[in-house]
């Protein structure tokens, strides 16, 4: 049976900058064939802030009980491989979901002078920096969830 690897910092770095170049291109075509901008609403970055932010408190919640911390109950290992699962998925969705709205702020920044330039930069902004919010988040939940590897089989130091 194949354990579960860590995320590795290149691989999030990776989809990030391919994500940008698909951001940056869709501006381009979008504008190219349309002649208008690509809509970037508020809601996005609102929405990927608020996933982050409960994405950390569970992690500053779940890690006391992940470390087995006096005071603390444990927490069943179902469930601890199971916030670890979610945190390697939010952490790949939250690098793609950064890398496209970086991209398509990239490419607005031609357009910045007019209004409606700078609503979609900014709105393309603040999306790429709640999805960064969100890798953090993620990677911080994936870093306490790990088992040290001292520990015998019944969980035990």
């Amino acid at each position: 049976m194949n354990a579960m690897q860590p995320t590795r910092t290149r691989l999030l770095i990776a989809i990030g900058v391919i994500a940008a170049a698909l951001g940056w291109g869709t501006v381009q075509i979008v504008a190219a064939w349309f002649g208008r901008l690509v809509p970037v609403p508020w809601l996005a970055g609102a929405a990927l802030v608020l996933v982050a932010g409960a994405l950390a408190y569970w992690t500053y919640q779940a890690r006391p009980r992940l470390q087995g911390r006096p005071g603390s109950k444990p927490m069943e290992g179902i469930v601890a491989a199971r916030s670890a699962a979610l945190a390697m998925a939010a952490s790949r969705i939250g690098a793609l979901v950064s890398g496209f709205y970086a991209g398509i702020a990239v490419g607005m920044i031609g357009n910045i002078a007019t209004p409606s330039g700078a609503q979609t930069f900014w709105a393309a902004t603040v999306a790429a920096v709640g999805a960064l919010a969100l890798v953090v988040a993620a990677v911080w939940l994936e870093h306490s969830c790990r088992i040290p590897l001292d520990r015998d089989d019944d969980g035990r130091a």
